[in-house]
């Protein structure tokens, strides 16, 4: 955890940042006993030969929160915004594996999920999977939003690490099929108990898993920014 204004620095300049040891090996192992002991039956798993996906992890598993947010973690989000107005506003576990493998595309992270669909100005591309309304925002939700990736395993690029573009999120939303293929990309290795930190426009991808390691890894959203009246955050969690 040291050096944390130059991790927001690169953060905000480059798109990513890797802060090792955020999460003592104590730590990690209650979060994976937590996850396997759990029994799950909710539109809020994916699981298939190709996917095994649990969203909305915090409201499917409430208890995560208190391992989730040590201190660490309730430190470096003070550091990334001042005013402590962050909250939790998307959180989903990955496990990427021999059994459970899937390959992701150069994309931009879009969307937030909403309780309900309404008919908003610059508010599009409603989407209902599985009864999960998501929703892209206009770009200013997007803008004040930082991605926290929780590694509970070593990533690396024989278990599908992501794979970003430093300072992609500077040009905004861009269509994929407009985005420079010259773009220099970067291999986001981390070891177990360390995070990632990403802004959503980010350009990132992950190839398949070759090898047969687990590459374990909780996605946490934090935005800043209220939605109109009309529009309730589906998974909003205030950070004490």
């Amino acid at each position: 955890m040291m050096k944390v204004n130059e991790h927001i620095s690169q953060l905000n300049n480059k798109g990513y940042s890797i802060i090792p040891n955020v999460y003592s090996e104590s730590e990690i192992f209650e979060i994976t006993k937590v996850i396997a002991e759990k029994e799950l039956d909710s539109n809020s798993i994916s699981k298939s030969k190709d996917l095994f996906a649990i969203r909305e992890l915090v409201n499917e598993i409430p208890e995560l929160a208190r391992v989730l947010f040590n201190k660490n973690l309730r430190r470096l989000l003070v550091k990334l915004h001042q005013e402590g107005k962050l909250f939790l506003s998307k959180a989903i576990y990955f496990d990427k594996l021999e059994g459970s493998n899937w390959f992701v595309a150069y994309h931009q992270d879009l969307t937030i999920n909403v309780i309900e669909q309404k008919q908003i100005e610059g508010f599009k591309n409603w989407t209902n999977k599985r009864g999960q309304i998501g929703v892209q925002p206009p770009t200013e939700y997007l803008d004040r939003t930082i991605t926290i990736r929780i590694h509970l395993d070593d990533t690396d690029e024989t278990n599908g690490a992501l794979r970003v573009v430093p300072e992609s999120h500077l040009n905004g939303v861009v269509r994929t099929e407009e985005r420079s293929q010259n773009s220099k990309e970067f291999t986001c290795e981390v070891k177990s108990g360390g995070i990632m930190l990403m802004r959503p426009l980010t350009f990132h991808a992950s190839s398949k898993a070759s090898g047969h390691s687990n590459r374990r890894v909780i996605h946490l959203e934090f935005c800043d920014k209220p939605l109109p009246e009309e529009l309730d955050w589906k998974e909003r969690l205030e950070i004490v």
